[in-house]
């Protein structure tokens, strides 16, 4: 679970259903991250209702702070709920990005150290 998760509302009401869902979704995307990068982790979800030529959107944005990098996904769609969830899967693949580019150092050890040990 993200240690620190701050979940906004600008121009809505933020209902504890809601921030259940929120806080249960974005929470665990911890798991995609490196082990070095938990500690650190700090999310930010705002939630935006916003009224265009008569028509509702809804719009989550997250931004998750994490070691040496910033990641940003925005959705706005007519549920609430159904942008936390896209907002979430988008999360999750940039997640795994940001996990092979920053642990590629420590693969490349391992293929170090092993070749170092096998005879020539």
């Amino acid at each position: 679970m993200i240690q620190k998760l701050e979940i906004n509302g600008v121009h809505t009401v933020l209902t504890d259903d809601l921030k259940k869902y929120i806080t249960r979704k974005i929470g665990k995307l911890d798991k995609y991250m490196p082990r070095h990068a938990r500690e650190s982790a700090h999310a930010e979800v705002f939630v935006k209702e916003r009224t265009i030529k008569a028509k509702q959107e809804r719009e989550c944005e997250v931004v998750l702070h994490l070691p040496g990098d910033t990641i940003i996904v925005k959705e706005s769609t007519i549920n609430m709920f159904a942008a936390v969830d896209i907002v979430e899967a988008r999360l999750k693949n940039q997640l795994k990005k940001y996990k092979d580019t920053h642990n590629a150092h420590r693969i490349h050890r391992k293929v170090i150290m092993r070749l170092k040990r096998t005879p020539a």
